[in-house]
This record gives C-alpha cells, sequence and structure tokens, in this order.
C-alpha cells in the first residue's frame, strides 16, 4: 500500500499544482480541507467534500482529508473518506478532553476501500489505545491518523503503543510532518517535508491470548 502525504496546503491547491497519480492513499491533514460547514455543504455555497471526491477520482485513489466541520453550530474535528470519485463517510473523533471546545462524534469505522481496509484515527483518539485495538478487531489494513501540531514525544509515543498493541501499523499525517509506526513499536518512518511517499506492507499475525481471573462462579448448565 502505498502512502502519499501531504502535511501542507490545502487539497485545491495540491489539486492546482497537476498532481501524478501512482499511489494508493493520498492522505492530508486538518490542511486539507480546513473548515467544512455542512449547512453550506448542502446548500451548495460550499463543495468542499466533492472537491475530495472529485480528485480521487482523477487520481484513481482513496482520499483521506482532516478537516474541522460545523452541523448546526457542533464542531467536531473529522477525516473524510473518498474512493475513486465516491465520499465513503466522514469520521468524527470519538475521544474529547473536557476543555475541549470540540464536540466528539460517535461509531468508529474502517472503510472497504480500493486501496485496502482503512481504519481511521482523528486526533485526540491517538491518545486511547483501547481505539486502536477496536479498529484492529474491524479488521482494518492500516490506521491512518489525521493530527494537527505534534511539538512533542507524546504522539510519537502513542503511535507506536497503538500500533504494538493492536497489531496494525499507525500512519499519522500532521501540520508539517508524516509519521508511519510499525507494529513491533518501532517508527518505519519520520518526515518533516511537505509531501512524503512510503510503501507499507500489510503484516497479518493473529495470537490467542488468555488470563486468569476471579469471578464467574461456575455453575451447572440446568442453572440458566
Amino acid at each position: 500500500m502505498k502512502i502519499h502525504f501531504v502535511t501542507e496546503g490545502s487539497l485545491n491547491e495540491y489539486w492546482e499544482n497537476s498532481p501524478e497519480s501512482g499511489f494508493d492513499v493520498l492522505f492530508f491533514g486538518f490542511n486539507g480541507l480546513g473548515d467544512v460547514d455542512y449547512g453550506n455543504e448542502l446548500g451548495g455555497k460550499t463543495s468542499k467534500l466533492e472537491d475530495a471526491a472529485i480528485l480521487s477520482r482523477e487520481l484513481g485513489c482513496v482520499i483521506v482529508c482532516g478537516c474541522y466541520t460545523d452541523s448546526r453550530g457542533v464542531k467536531r474535528k473529522s477525516a473524510v473518506v473518498a474512493d475513486k470519485g465516491k465520499i465513503l463517510g466522514v469520521s468524527d473523533m470519538v475521544n474529547t478532553f473536557e476543555d475541549s471546545p470540540y464536540a466528539a462524534g460517535g461509531a468508529l469505522r474502517v472503510y472497504e476501500t480500493s486501496a485496502g481496509k482503512l481504519g481511521i484515527l482523528v486526533a485526540e483518539d491517538l491518545f486511547f489505545p483501547e481505539t486502536a485495538q477496536s479498529l484492529s478487531a474491524f479488521d482494518a489494513d492500516v490506521l491512518l491518523c489525521v493530527f494537527g501540531e505534534i511539538s512533542d514525544f507524546v504522539p510519537q509515543l502513542m503511535m507506536r503503543a497503538d500500533a504494538f498493541v493492536s497489531g496494525v501499523a499507525v500512519a499519522a499525517c500532521a501540520k508539517g510532518s508524516s509519521y508511519i509506526a510499525g507494529v513491533s513499536g518501532e517508527m518505519l518512518m519520520t518526515s518533516p517535508r511537505r509531501e512524503s511517499d512510503f510503501s507499507l506492507s500489510v503484516e497479518r499475525q493473529y495470537h490467542i491470548v488468555s488470563r486468569r481471573r476471579r469471578g464467574f462462579t461456575e455453575r451447572s448448565p440446568a442453572n440458566f
């Protein structure tokens, strides 16, 4: 799976520069679409979601693009997924802290795409390993995280931890930088460039994990 990261500039700016194809996933951070007002989109005043769909058709690839969505004044951090001319959906950040101006969205999703099964993490979702584990249980091939600005070591640490505990590589597109963490907990790529490419080999390993715990008193089948 070849992923092309774009960490600066909007989707339309990228489009205007006559981009080449040849990759499976075109991945933008929040710079890609910026603010998206659903009311304006539905009313035809803006066409940002349509632009993502059309560009995915023009390039013949999957596009994952971050944005800040507004639904009647409720603001969320989100990621749009488009595949060869069709919007497959919009995933919202599902974990927020109490002082965040952004509301939590609903429903984790793994998207069946022409590039494979893509699990979407949005911003602070990266800090909750159970989110990555859930997407792994949904059989994701890779987890793509749209992130803001990375200013310390914590996001990289959590990428590595999420990849290790979930058994799925985690790729992040942030402001001015891109990253991929492998399932062994190592960083496969870090890049400060505006655009970067990485060819990821999807790994699938399954284990039976058991643990000893108290409770669940044994009863005969007749009691149920």
